[in-house]
C-alpha cells in the first residue's frame, strides 16, 4: 500500500477481510476538507463484500475465543508496540482526510495515546466470579442442598464497530482493543469520510500476526453494507459512535434478531458556570470548543449556563478569545481553528446559526464563512438564548458555542437537564463541595468539575439519547462480553 509518510492520491487500497486485501469493483473519492483536493480513494465495499467479511469473522471466532487471555494480551501488546512505531508517521494522511490541525493530527489523532489504548488492553482481567452458595429446599425440581454457581464473561461473538469521522484511528481503538481483548473477532467499518488510516491500522493488525479473520475492514461510500451487517444473525454487537438518529436506526434495525448493542450517540454539553466561579479557567475550557477540531466532538461544551451576574463578563471574553483564534491552513502550526470535515457539514452549522439568529439569539461573533478554500466556519458565539431555541437543544457538531443565563443553582441544573442529550456535562465554581452537589443532579454519563479532562478509564456512554452502555476501562471489558452462569448442586 505504499508509504505512510506520504500521499499518493492515485494510491490502490483494498478491503481487509479474512486476512486477504481485497479488491473493490468501485471506489469512491476522499476529499481533504482544508483544500477540497482528492487525497485518495477508498474502496467501496457491497453487501457480498460484507457477508464475506461476516463470513470471515464467524470461522475465527471459535479459535480466538478459546485462545488464552495472556496470548490475546501478548497480541494486543505487539500491536500497540507497532503502532507506537508507525503511526505517527501516518500524521499527514490523518490531517489530510479529517481537516484536523497538525497539531491534533500529531497529538490527539495518532499520538502515543494511539498505542496506549491498545496496550492497556494487553495485560489480562479475569471478570469472573463465583456466588456464594444459596440453600435450596425439597421440591419437585430436585433435592434439598446448597446451590453454588460461577458467573463467566463469555465474548459477545462478531462485533461490527461502525466508528465516527471524528476522530477515526482513536474511535476504532476503543472499540477493537476491548472487543478482542474479551475474545471476540471484528468488522470495522469506518465513517465514509475518512477511511484510509484505518486501514492502514489494517496493515499493522496484519504484521502484528492477527489470525486471519480476527480483524476485518469495510469501507464504503454508502449505508447498504453497514446495513448488512447489523441486520445479519451472524452479527452478535453492534458497537457505534455517531448521531443519535443514525443510533435508533441501528437499534431498530437489529432488533429482529436482538443484536447487542453499545452506543455512544450526540451530545450537547452542557457548562454550568456558577456566580463564584474562576471565570478565567472556564472561558479557557470553553474557547477548546472552538480551538478543538472545531467543535466536531460530541463532550464538547457547546451550551454554557452562566450565572446572570456573571453573564456579560463571560461573553466579552469569550469574544476576545474568539478574536485571537487564528483560522485557517490547517497544516500550519500555528493554525487553531480548521475546516469542518465537509461542505454538507459546513453547511449545517451555517443553517444552525442562522435559526438560532432568527429565533432571537444574539450573534456576538463568528457566523460568516471564512474566505478560505475549504469547510471553514469562523468562532461563532450566540448569546441571550433560551431553553427553547433549536440552536441550545440541538446539536451543531462545529465551533459554535450558545450561552444562557441562570439565577441560581437550582436553575442551573433545571436548564442542564432540559435536553434529550446526556452525554458529557461540566460544573465550574469556586466551592468544590458545591460543584459535586450540583454535578450529582445533573442527568449526564459523564460530569468533570472545574475542568474539561475525564478519566480514561472511567465508565464512559450517556443519558437519554446520547446512548447506550458504557465502555472505557473494565465498563469497557464487560460491555463486550455476555454473562454466563454456571450452577451446580453441592
Amino acid at each position: 500500500m505504499g508509504d505512510a509518510r506520504t500521499i499518493d492520491p492515485q494510491e490502490e487500497w483494498r478491503l481487509l477481510i479474512g486476512g486477504e486485501w481485497t479488491a473493490t469493483a468501485s471506489t469512491y473519492e476522499i476529499v481533504d476538507p482544508n483544500t477540497t483536493q482528492v487525497v485518495g480513494h477508498a474502496p467501496d465495499g457491497t453487501v457480498a463484500d460484507a457477508e464475506a467479511a461476516i463470513a470471515a469473522a464467524n470461522a475465527a471466532l471459535p479459535g480466538w475465543a478459546a485462545t488464552p487471555p495472556a496470548e490475546r494480551g501478548a497480541m494486543l501488546q505487539r500491536l500497540a508496540d507497532v503502532l507506537r512505531a508507525q503511526a505517527p508517521t501516518w500524521a499527514p494522511l490523518v490531517q489530510a482526510e479529517t481537516g484536523a490541525t497538525i497539531n491534533v493530527a500529531e497529538t490527539m489523532q495518532v499520538g502515543p495515546n494511539l498505542a496506549d489504548r491498545y496496550a492497556q488492553y494487553a495485560i489480562p482481567r479475569n471478570l469472573d466470579r463465583a456466588e456464594m452458595p444459596a440453600t435450596a429446599a425439597a421440591s419437585a425440581l430436585g433435592p434439598a442442598g446448597l446451590v453454588g454457581a460461577a458467573v463467566y464473561r463469555r465474548p459477545v461473538g462478531v462485533v461490527a464497530c461502525i466508528t465516527s469521522y471524528n476522530f477515526p484511528l482513536v474511535n476504532v481503538a476503543g472499540k477493537l482493543a476491548p472487543a478482542l481483548a474479551m475474545g471476540n473477532t471484528c468488522i470495522i467499518k469506518p465513517a465514509p469520510q475518512d477511511p484510509l488510516a484505518v486501514l492502514r491500522l489494517g496493515e499493522a493488525v496484519v504484521e502484528a500476526g492477527f489470525p486471519p479473520g480476527v480483524v476485518n475492514i469495510l469501507t464504503s461510500a454508502g449505508t447498504e453494507a453497514p446495513s448488512a451487517l447489523i441486520a445479519s444473525p451472524d452479527v452478535h454487537m453492534v458497537s457505534f459512535t455517531g448521531s443519535s438518529s443514525v443510533g435508533a436506526r441501528i437499534m431498530s434495525d437489529g432488533a429482529p434478531t436482538m443484536t447487542r448493542v453499545l452506543m455512544e450517540l450526540g451530545g450537547k454539553g452542557a457548562m454550568v458556570v456558577t456566580d463564584d466561579a474562576d471565570l478565567g479557567k472556564a472561558v479557557g475550557a470553553i474557547a477548546s470548543v472552538w480551538g478543538f477540531h472545531s467543535g466536531q466532538i460530541c463532550t464538547a461544551p457547546t451550551r454554557v449556563i452562566c450565572h446572570r451576574s456573571r453573564v456579560d463578563e463571560l461573553v466579552g471574553n469569550l469574544t476576545a478569545v474568539a478574536g485571537m483564534l487564528k483560522v485557517g491552513d490547517a497544516t500550519e502550526r500555528d493554525t487553531l481553528v480548521g475546516p469542518l470535515v465537509s461542505e454538507q457539514q459546513r453547511d449545517s452549522v451555517e443553517a444552525f446559526v442562522r435559526g438560532g439568529v432568527d429565533a432571537g439569539a444574539t450573534l456576538v461573533c463568528g457566523g460568516e464563512r471564512p474566505d478560505l478554500p475549504g469547510y471553514f466556519v469562523a468562532p461563532t458565539l450566540l448569546a441571550d438564548c433560551t431553553a427553547d431555541m433549536h440552536a441550545v437543544r440541538e446539536e451543531a457538531f462545529g465551533p459554535v458555542v450558545v450561552v444562557l443565563a441562570h439565577d441560581d443553582d437550582d436553575e442551573a441544573v433545571a436548564l442542564a437537564n432540559d435536553s434529550h442529550y446526556g452525554l458529557a456535562s461540566y460544573v465550574y465554581s469556586g466551592d468544590n463541595a458545591r460543584a459535586l452537589r450540583i454535578a450529582g443532579r445533573i442527568r449526564s454519563g459523564s460530569v468533570a468539575l472545574n475542568s474539561v479532562l475525564l478519566h480514561t478509564d472511567a465508565p464512559f456512554g450517556g443519558f437519554k439519547l446520547s446512548g447506550v452502555g458504557r465502555d472505557r476501562g473494565v465498563a469497557g471489558l464487560e460491555a463486550y462480553s455476555e454473562v454466563q452462569a454456571i450452577s451446580w448442586l453441592a
